[in-house]
């Protein structure tokens, strides 16, 4: 029952945050640099969640070929900049990730 209550309350918690910011927006006259800054949110969150996960292994920096997490993610950037294709780049880096991973 305690499992359930959090997270019903966890996901309630998080409509409202998100819902307030949607709502608000509209709300409110944002200034057009705020507007511009904003913009630069989610790849700054993406950035900081992914390099952490591609350059440390074991808290260490690690830039061998023994990386294959640092390897699929080379492999991935290479095909979003040749395809512009996310679910191609996602399905290559992950794809990569899996045979290093399966074979070596």
């Amino acid at each position: 029952m305690k499992v359930w209550m959090v997270m019903l309350l966890g996901g309630l918690v998080t409509w409202g945050t998100r819902f307030s910011f949607i709502y608000l927006f509209g709300k409110f006259n944002i200034p057009e640099k705020m507007r511009k800054a904003l913009h630069y949110v989610p790849p700054a969150v993406l950035s900081a969640i992914i390099l952490p996960e591609l350059f440390l292994h074991n808290g260490a920096l690690d830039l061998s070929f023994g990386n294959f997490r640092l390897l699929a993610g080379l492999v991935a950037v290479l095909v979003a900049w040749w395809s512009k294709n996310t679910l191609f780049t996602l399905i290559s880096g992950m794809t990569t990730l899996l045979v290093l991973q399966f074979f070596f």
